[in-house]
């Protein structure tokens, strides 16, 4: 019998796997991933799990028209833009 991924590992699954290339996070709706998630666990919330994992800093989410972005914490975007603007002035 097949062992059942975590939700965790479920979700970093989908990101990596349901990105389409250049980007770097998924449409929770339009990737198909709430969807997946709800099969594949059988019916379970894939807003809970998410915003559980958010939480906890696994995760990021992004609000957008009609749902949210999904992105692995090193992905999202202008998660350190301060960070981001000091290295490229040499400064960081």
């Amino acid at each position: 019998m097949e062992e059942r991924l975590s939700h965790e590992a479920f979700i970093r699954k989908a990101i990596v796997s349901l990105r389409k290339e250049g980007f770097k996070g998924i449409h929770s709706v339009y990737s198909g991933f709430n969807e997946a998630f709800k099969k594949y666990f059988e019916g379970a919330d894939p807003v809970e799990a998410t915003n559980a994992l958010a939480r906890d800093g696994k995760i990021n989410i992004r609000p957008v028209k009609g749902g949210v972005m999904l992105y692995l914490p090193e992905d999202a975007p202008g998660a350190s833009s301060a960070d981001q603007a000091l290295k490229k002035m040499g400064l960081g």
